[in-house]
């Protein structure tokens, strides 16, 4: 039973871009592209240098970056502390590139929720194709 609470699952959403893989890798790790397409932020592309994401909910979400990749792969942590700790998320978020002809495969796994944080996860979920119609317009200006 303590198994089934402590599990833990992701959200994986997937979407092929009509932008090189180069492009798609400067909207991920430059903070005034970050802005436009996730949210306000103080980003660097260094591991271990310690940012935070503010949402316009008036959410702050404490990040650090734990992988980079050059247009491969950048991975940071995503954790989100409420009043009620019922909603408190330490989470980790995954993006891997892989260039497709003239587009670029992206995939992001946000890892972390546990198995009561049904209302998170779907969020997430929902959230991440948002984040993803947002970037695909940003990338389609950028042209």
């Amino acid at each position: 039973m303590t198994e089934q609470l402590t599990e833990k699952r992701s959200v994986v959403v997937e979407r092929e871009f009509a932008a090189p893989v180069e492009r798609l890798w400067r909207a991920l790790t430059q903070p005034h592209l970050i802005e436009e397409w996730l949210m306000k932020n103080d980003f660097k592309p260094t591991v271990g240098h310690r940012f935070n994401l503010r949402g316009e909910w008036g959410g702050v979400l404490d990040c650090e970056v734990l992988t980079i990749e050059p247009q491969k792969t950048l991975a940071y942590t995503w954790n989100f502390s409420h009043e009620d700790a019922a909603f408190d998320l330490k989470s980790i978020v995954t993006f891997t590139l892989t260039p497709m002809g003239a587009g670029t495969h992206l995939r992001v796994e946000q890892a972390g929720f546990s198995p009561t944080q049904k209302q998170a996860f779907g969020g997430a979920h929902a959230g991440w194709k948002q984040f993803f119609n947002k970037l695909d317009e940003l990338l389609a200006r950028a042209g």
